[in-house]
């Protein structure tokens, strides 16, 4: 039960705080205006560009890597302090050494969770492509090196965001195993964060499928 409860510790505040989202913020009380009613209607980094251009996007960016560091690096840090508590939970982590890598994807994925369904925006967010991006950052440089670069490469060869995201996602949990990071549980917990950004990107698969998605483009 108390390993639960330790869950619980760093699962709420990565919600909470993931809810907060620089795009509506940014785009309310500095342009007066909600991002949710223009372009897209996703209160996410790319429709934040294309309706405003590239004013604002420095913002955005800064708001959503603080809100996912922040409660990333706190649940690394509570779960290492307790580590003898989590390694005793033999019938479920007999498997787990890298404990506060756990507690860092553990919080990471509910970071995501409240991004995609915000606590203060009636359930609806944005994709969790960023947050998903800075997690990379905060648990290895290496995860990060290779999903971005993938997800860069994806972007700029076909100029769909939407592809390389989900890709650059796919690769998030098969990289940790290539690098041989952490163990079963961490696998798990990434392959948790991959699937939910995908699964947000349900309408991007199906304009994809049928040529309709909105190709990215450069603003002057």
């Amino acid at each position: 039960m108390r390993i639960f409860l330790l869950i619980l510790a760093v699962a709420i505040p990565a919600y909470v705080l993931g809810s907060v989202n620089g795009a509506i913020i940014t785009s309310k009380y500095f342009y007066k205006k909600d991002i949710r009613k223009f372009g897209s209607g996703n209160p996410g980094l790319t429709n934040f560009y294309r309706v405003f251009g590239v004013r604002g996007v420095l913002l955005v960016v800064a708001i959503d890597m603080f809100k996912t560091i922040a409660p990333v690096i706190f649940g690394g840090w509570l779960f290492g302090r307790y580590t003898d508590l989590v390694l005793s939970q033999v019938w479920l982590f007999s498997s787990l050494f890298e404990v506060s890598l756990f507690g860092q994807a553990i919080s990471g994925f509910f970071v995501m969770m409240g991004h995609c369904f915000p606590l203060y925006y009636n359930f609806k967010g944005g994709k969790g492509v960023m947050a998903a991006g800075t997690i990379l950052i905060v648990l290895d440089w290496r995860l990060a090196l290779i999903s971005w670069g993938i997800f860069i490469l994806i972007t700029i060869v076909t100029r769909y965001v939407s592809l390389g995201a989900m890709i650059g996602a796919v690769a998030f949990p098969i990289s940790m195993r290539i690098i041989s990071l952490g163990s079963y549980w961490e696998f798990v917990a990434t392959i948790l964060c991959a699937a939910l950004l995908i699964a947000r990107h349900e309408g991007n698969i199906k304009r994809l499928i049928k040529g309709e998605e909105s190709k990215f483009k450069f603003k002057k």
